[in-house]
């Protein structure tokens, strides 16, 4: 070996390095910030229709993060990637964070991250649906079970009774699990295919697409009329879209191209429990003994879905570092 060969590889090594870094940091992000958007979902719905509170919030966070890459001279994705950016924005971010918005109109903002809690699940279960995956073990089923059996623990006092109310929290528990399957799709398919592009070029192009697709829905929906915004309202929507949007979709991307899933996909552990003391002590949310019970099978069930994959991870670093 040269030395100029192996100059080359220490300085590959240290790239390496330094990117998964970068990355650990950017998922940290996503577990703090993610976590208190639920809150500020709930607060923007006061008076903000939930088609447009995010089809607002992600074709301005889209457009802003398009015109500051354009004044860093940072080349943006080609037209004939749009196509593939703009089936992930729909998934992620008109199906999935969609979702979590027109159910938090009936479920309160804690239980709703801990709804989202079970993402790992569909996220785990799509690739053991891919060719190339590994397929359903007994670990995994008993994960499962476990997990939704928690689901429906937190959830059954409120659709057990046959009330309006009580429908319309099943239904906004049902639009949660669409939610989860949207986003793990999409967070399936741009793990797999979109690893040669620029991250916060993707991430830009996937937040303006998802963001004008829900402006179509809320344009269809009629909810331009009742937009209305308050301070409050005002300044959750702007919350949600510089911290939630640019800052914690950026690193969201930037985390799934450089770690793996099922490291990722651990920031739905953190999310519910900031999502659950924000609620209950700014909005006054549930928070008893069930709803404890009910996130701790949610989330037990979580890590039991996740382990093989995390061994497998190790064990790739393992043979890299050999």
């Amino acid at each position: 070996m040269t030395p100029t060969t192996d100059a080359a590889q220490r300085h590959a090594s240290a790239e390496a390095s330094a990117r998964t870094r970068t990355a650990y940091v950017a998922w940290l992000t996503v577990c703090v910030l993610w976590g208190t958007t639920y809150l500020g979902i709930r607060i923007a719905l006061e008076t903000i229709p939930p088609a447009l509170l995010g089809g607002l919030r992600f074709t301005v966070a889209g457009l802003l993060l398009i015109a500051v890459l354009r004044a860093r001279g940072e080349a943006l994705i080609a037209p004939t990637q749009w196509r593939g950016l703009a089936l992930i924005g729909f998934l992620t971010i008109c199906v999935g964070n969609g979702g979590v918005i027109w159910a938090e109109q009936s479920v309160p903002s804690g239980i709703a991250a801990v709804t989202v809690a079970t993402t790992p699940f569909w996220m785990i279960g799509m690739d053991a649906l891919a060719h190339d995956g590994d397929p359903l073990s007994t670990r995994l089923v008993i994960g499962l079970l476990v997990g939704f059996a928690g689901i429906l623990l937190l959830v059954w006092p409120d659709i057990a009774t046959d009330t309006a109310e009580g429908h319309r929290f099943l239904l906004g528990i049902l639009a949660l699990q669409v939610a989860c399957v949207g986003w793990a799709l999409g967070s399936a398919i741009s793990r797999r295919h979109a690893r040669s592009e620029n991250v916060l070029s993707a991430a830009a192009m996937q937040m303006a697409f998802g963001g004008l697709f829900m402006l179509v829905a809320a344009t269809l929906r009629g909810e331009w009329s009742h937009l209305a915004f308050t301070s409050r309202t005002l300044a959750a929507e702007i919350y949600l879209t510089v911290a939630g949007s640019i800052v914690g979709y950026s690193a969201y991307t930037y985390a799934l191209r450089h770690l793996p899933t099922a490291t990722v996909s651990l920031y739905a552990y953190a999310n519910p429990v900031i999502a659950m003391v924000l609620g209950a002590v700014v909005a006054g949310e549930p928070f008893g003994p069930r709803v404890v019970l009910a996130s701790l099978m949610v989330l037990t069930g979580s890590a039991l879905v996740q382990w093989r994959e995390k061994k497998a991870a190790a064990a790739d670093g393992r043979h890299a570092a050999a």
